[in-house]
């Protein structure tokens, strides 16, 4: 997986949209305004941060080396993955869609509606 690879994989899911909030080095992929994903656009190693079941996140990180809590982030319910091929691609996307299906979940139910009628 490469950057733009993850780029369009996360525009394709309803109601995302991609921002610079951090400024020009972090790219940001929020739902409904909710942030879900974050990469960095410099860094050395492609990596991305992403939301996590707590229990779920200390599983991937004992069962993963590339799998670190997440840098700047709430340890508990983020991780860091840094993408150097040994987790398969598929592996990656399902923990994308994960991260972004517990924030669809964390949203008020106004949000889920409007975000409902997008699909």
């Amino acid at each position: 997986m490469n950057l733009e690879t993850l780029r369009e994989y996360c525009l394709k899911l309803p109601g995302v949209t991609e921002e610079l909030p951090f400024g020009p080095d972090t790219l940001v992929f929020k739902v409904m305004g909710k942030i879900f994903l974050l990469t960095p656009l410099d860094a050395l190693q492609h990596q991305f941060n992403a939301k996590c079941d707590p229990e779920k996140a200390e599983e991937l990180r004992e069962k993963y080396p590339d799998v670190k809590p997440g840098y700047h982030m709430n340890k508990k319910h983020w991780n860091t993955v840094y993408v150097t091929g040994s987790i398969p691609n598929d592996e990656l996307f399902s923990w994308v869609k994960d991260s972004y299906d517990l924030v669809v979940a964390s949203l008020p139910k106004k949000a889920k509606e409007e975000l409902k009628n997008m699909d």
